[in-house]
C-alpha cells in the first residue's frame, strides 16, 4: 500500500516541479525577450518547453509564441542566431541582410545591448525572487512590539494561561521587548518548574503560571527530511520522544543531538488523538552566520510559539528591502555552500538534481500554496545564480565572451567558440548525471526509500 502511496505522489510532484519550473522559465525568457526588444533586437521565437509545438501563435511583432511538448525548459531565439542558444551566427541568413535589418539581429546588435540582453534572463529570476519575498513580508507582516498574543496555537495543554490581545512583558523573570527575546527567555526557563508570565490584560497587570512559551510544536517541516518521509505535519505537538515526555523543542533538540543519528520513537499530538512515528535523525551540513558549516543531526523540523504573535503590516520599502536581503542571502549561501562542496568541507550530497527537486516541489505543494510560492522564488534566485556562472552555454559564459570582445575587440574566433560550447555542454550533462546519482543514491534518496520498503 505504502509502495503505491510513492506512486501515487509522484504524479502530483511532477505536476508541481512542471508548474514551477514552467514559472521560473518564462519569467528568465521573458527577461531576455523584452530587454532584446527595447534594445532594437527582434525575436523570431519565445518558446516554453521544447520538442513538437503543441500551440503557436505570431503576435503584431513578428514574433511567434509557442508551447512545445516537454515542459522542462524554454528559449527565444533572435534574430540571425544560429540556433536556440545564441551561439553563434547564422551566416546563410546575416548576408542577405541591409545594414538596418542587421541592427536587428542579435548578432549584429551593438555589444551592449547583446550584453544587456543576455543578462537580463538571471536578473529577471532575481526580480521575481525579491518580488515574491517581498510580497509574502507584507502579507504575513512582522510581530509588533511590545510582544501581544494574536492567537493561541492548539495545544494538549488542558490549562492555558494567556489570552488572546495579552501584552507579555516578562517571561520567568526576563524581560520581554521583542520576539526574539521571548525566544532567549525560552532557552533559561527551568522547565521543571512552572513559568511566571507577567502580562498586560486590559490595562491591569497579571502575573500567571504556565508552561513554555516554545512548546515541541511543529512550525513547518522541511522538504526531503526524515520528518516528512515520516509523516510528521505542520500543527503536530511532539509531547515524548523514547518514552519520555516532553515539553519544550528544546527537549528534543537535545535528544537528537546527543543521539549520534539513531532512530527515535516520537510520541506525537495531533488534533486531539496520539500518534506514533519512528524516524531516524540524518545528518545535515547546517551554515552558520560567517559563512562555514556545522554538522548536525536533524530531523527537519521548525519549532513554533504555543501563541501566534499579534502583527503589524510592512511598509512597501520594507518589504522591498526584505525580499532583497532574503535573495542575496539565498545566492551567498548558495556560493558559499558550493565552494564547501568542491573542497570538501561539507557533503556532495548537498546538490540536488531533478528528483530532489522535484520532490521538494511536490512537499512544499502539499504544505499550502505560500509554501510552494516561497518554493518557486528560491528555485528562481538558484536558477538565475546558476545561469550566470562563466560556463559556455549558460548566460554566464555569453557575459565572459562578451567580456573578451570589450577589451580585444572582436568575438572569439568561431572554431574557438564551438569547442568552448562543446566544453560547456560536457560539463553541464555531467553535473546533472552527478546530481541524479545524488538523487538516488544519497541518503533520503529515491534508492534508500526503495529500500526501506522491502525491509
Amino acid at each position: 500500500m505504502e509502495f503505491f502511496g510513492i506512486l501515487g505522489g509522484t504524479a502530483g510532484y511532477v505536476v508541481a516541479f512542471v508548474v514551477a519550473l514552467s514559472i521560473i522559465v518564462a519569467v528568465h525568457e521573458y527577461g531576455h525577450y523584452i530587454v532584446g526588444r527595447w534594445c532594437g533586437i527582434h525575436a523570431e521565437v519565445f518558446s516554453l518547453g521544447f520538442g513538437k509545438v503543441l500551440y503557436s501563435r505570431t503576435d503584431k511583432h513578428g514574433t511567434e509564441w509557442q508551447v512545445a511538448a516537454l515542459p522542462f525548459g524554454g528559449y527565444v531565439k533572435f534574430m540571425g542566431d544560429a540556433n536556440a542558444a545564441s551561439a553563434g551566427a547564422d551566416g546563410e541568413a546575416m548576408a542577405g541582410l541591409s545594414e538596418a535589418e542587421k541592427r536587428r539581429t542579435m548578432p549584429g546588435a551593438p555589444l551592449w545591448a547583446r550584453a544587456a540582453t543576455v543578462a537580463a534572463g538571471p536578473v529577471f529570476n532575481f526580480i521575481l525572487s525579491f518580488i515574491v519575498f517581498g510580497a509574502i513580508s507584507l502579507i504575513r507582516g512582522v510581530a509588533s512590539e511590545p510582544v501581544q498574543v494574536g492567537a493561541l496555537e492548539p495545544l494538549p495543554q488542558e490549562v492555558r494561561v494567556l489570552e488572546q490581545g495579552d501584552v507579555i512583558l516578562s517571561i520567568g523573570g526576563a524581560e520581554i521587548t521583542d520576539l526574539g527575546s521571548v525566544y532567549e527567555a525560552s532557552r533559561d526557563l527551568d522547565l521543571s518548574q512552572p513559568v511566571i508570565y507577567r502580562v498586560e490584560r486590559g490595562g491591569e497587570e497579571l502575573e500567571l503560571e504556565g508552561t513554555t512559551p516554545f512548546p515541541a510544536l511543529v512550525s513547518s517541516v522541511s522538504p526531503n527530511s526524515a520528518a516528512i518521509d515520516a509523516g510528521l505535519q505542520v500543527g503536530d505537538v511532539i509531547v515524548g520522544i523514547d518514552g519520555e515526555q516532553i515539553t519544550a523543542f528544546r527537549q528534543l533538540q537535545d535528544v537528537i543531538s546527543s543521539g549520534g543519528g539513531e532512530p527515535v520513537e516520537l510520541d506525537v499530538w495531533r488534533e486531539g488523538s496520539r500518534e506514533e512515528f519512528t524516524l531516524k535523525p540524518r545528518e545535515t551540513d547546517v551554515p552558520m552566520p560567517d559563512g562555514s558549516f556545522e554538522k548536525r543531526y536533524l530531523i527537519g523540523i521548525n519549532g513554533g510559539l504555543a501563541f501566534e504573535p499579534a502583527t503589524v503590516r510592512l511598509g512597501a520599502l520594507e518589504a522591498v528591502e526584505y525580499g532583497v536581503r532574503q535573495t542575496w542571502f539565498i545566492v551567498t549561501s548558495s556560493i558559499s555552500g558550493l565552494y564547501n562542496m568542491i573542497t570538501g568541507g561539507i557533503s556532495s550530497c548537498n546538490l540536488s538534481g531533478p528528483l530532489k527537486i522535484a520532490t521538494t516541489a511536490g512537499q512544499m505543494a502539499s504544505q499550502g500554496s505560500q509554501s510552494f510560492i516561497w518554493f518557486v522564488a528560491v528555485l528562481s534566485t538558484a536558477v538565475g545564480l546558476l545561469n550566470l556562472f562563466p560556463i559556455p552555454v549558460l548566460d554566464g559564459g555569453h557575459l565572459v565572451f562578451h567580456a573578451w570582445e570589450a577589451v580585444s575587440g572582436k568575438p572569439p574566433p568561431e572554431k574557438a567558440l564551438n569547442v568552448l560550447m562543446m566544453i560547456g555542454l560536457t560539463l553541464i550533462l555531467s553535473l546533472m548525471v552527478f546530481a541524479l546519482g545524488n538523487d538516488l543514491f544519497c541518503e533520503g534518496g529515491l534508492f534508500w526509500k526503495l529500500r526501506g520498503l522491502f525491509e
